[in-house]
């Protein structure tokens, strides 16, 4: 078992009304790849921030590798995960520096290859100054699709045994999208994986799939059991395919 949600409950201090995720329950087992759907503000991210212990259970129990999360220090915990978010935190620093971040203490060809498994020397290679190109507050100077790559290949380095891919593909063009999943399938490789996405197309390999909606899940299994099963599910993979 790598992760196990046992009836969590959590509500933010300031909220009102119902909590932000109620009474989940679930398991991740080791190198399985699990996602997470539903609409906006049904919990997903909520999800995420417990999982990376940026929140904490208002009641019940998450296990990692079948012990308390509360048991661990949060630097442990994060050192487990390799966390791609949506919106990709980078730094005015050069590219070097910025992949260098996943673990400082890696060598020139753990770097290289992470460079390359990402999809990032493409781009990398165009610069006048290739990795030592500085890249603004916040890499204003990419693209969102190179930004992405260059936070895969930092998740690459950190060689965790859990990656965390929140929204990872939403905002990009297909073209991207592609490269962004083949550089995914090296980081991802016999790794536990736990996506958010709202692009479905992207999660329906995946061991299951749980529907989250109003802070519960109201479905859960793979993507043709949930087509059968799940009006929310199927509802949302139809107007994706309209689209």
């Amino acid at each position: 078992m790598a992760c196990q949600f046992d009836h969590v409950d959590f509500a933010y201090p300031s909220s009102q009304g119902r909590p932000a995720v109620t009474d989940l329950n679930f398991t991740i087992a080791a190198g399985e790849r699990v996602a997470i759907v539903g609409p906006s503000g049904a919990g997903k991210s909520t999800i995420m921030q417990l999982l990376l212990r940026f929140q904490v259970p208002t009641s019940g129990e998450i296990y990692f590798f079948g012990e308390k999360s509360s048991s661990y220090s949060k630097n442990f915990i994060r050192k487990q995960m390799g966390w791609v978010p949506q919106d990709v935190i980078l730094f005015g620093q050069s590219i070097r520096e910025n992949i260098l971040y996943g673990n400082i203490k890696s060598t020139e060809d753990d770097l290289m290859s992470a460079v390359k498994e990402s999809n990032s020397f493409e781009f990398i290679d165009k610069f006048p100054d290739g990795l030592d190109t500085e890249i603004g507050e916040r890499g204003v100077q990419l693209s969102g699709g190179q930004r992405q790559r260059i936070a895969i290949a930092r998740a690459m380095l950190k060689k965790s045994s859990i990656i965390l891919l929140d929204e990872a593909t939403s905002s990009l063009d297909t073209e991207t999208e592609t490269k962004i999943q083949e550089a995914l399938k090296f980081l991802t490789k016999n790794k536990t994986t736990i996506v958010i996405a709202h692009r479905l197309s992207t999660i329906l390999n995946s061991n299951n799939i749980y529907v989250i909606d109003s802070g519960r899940v109201v479905g859960s299994g793979k993507h043709e059991e949930l087509m059968k099963n799940s009006d929310l599910y199927k509802n949302f993979y139809e107007q994706q395919i309209q689209k």
